[in-house]
């Protein structure tokens, strides 16, 4: 039986390996990249479905924000970091500043999605914006569990979550790069870990690596 059992999650495990992540990039990104030179990462819209938690509305609308914001740190960090081994031929607009700029304009998480990506790159004089969104099921800017439990596995709550990154152009508005990946315990222990890895393991390198 308990051969069965471990042969059966073996089975699960692999079959979840597919349909895990999906990345799609532009046939046209290389022309409407070539005079790129600044990209800006904006904060993230975070919807929470959180189980057996007591919050106000206003609660949920801060918890939701901050998610959103975390995430937007952590590219910043990942990309940073990894700048230092690697050459991009774009530079990253100081989060701090596309905040300052998003804030006077009176645009923040809760509206930012009403602009296009030509209104954003036009307001924040960059060539093309990093945006997405993220579901998720716990707090992971707090720490999330990333031990294996297969009865969390086997009845489908060992997902935290899922998040999606997208790169637009600023000129045309054309999405020019996307990543979604689902959020799980192999993902990582907080979102700057699972921000690392899930750029990390990407099956294409970022499209503006040199």
């Amino acid at each position: 039986m308990k051969k069965l059992l471990f042969s059966l999650a073996t089975l699960l495990v692999i079959a979840s390996g597919f349909g895990q992540k999906l990345i799609y990039q532009s046939e046209q990104f290389e022309e409407l990249s070539k005079d790129h030179k600044t990209v800006a990462i904006l904060p993230f819209k975070a919807r929470l479905e959180l189980e057996n938690q007591n919050l106000t509305s206003e609660q949920l609308e801060s918890l939701q924000e901050k998610e959103g914001y975390e995430v937007q740190n952590a590219l910043e960090s990942y990309f940073l970091k990894l700048h230092k081994r690697k050459d991009y031929r774009v530079s990253f607009q100081d989060i701090k500043n596309t905040n300052a700029i998003l804030a006077k304009n009176d645009i923040s998480e809760k509206n930012i999605d009403i602009y296009t990506s030509q209104q954003l790159c036009k307001i924040l004089d960059v060539d093309a914006v990093i945006s997405g969104d993220l579901t998720l099921k716990a707090l992971i800017s707090k720490g999330v569990s990333t031990d294996f439990d297969l009865i969390s596995f086997l009845s489908g709550t060992s997902d935290y979550g899922r998040i999606a990154i997208k790169l637009s152009d600023g000129e045309t508005g054309k999405l020019l790069w996307k990543y979604e990946k689902v959020i799980n315990r192999k993902s990582g222990k907080n979102t700057y870990d699972i921000i690392e890895a899930m750029m990390r393991k990407s099956t294409r390198k970022f499209p503006y690596d040199k």
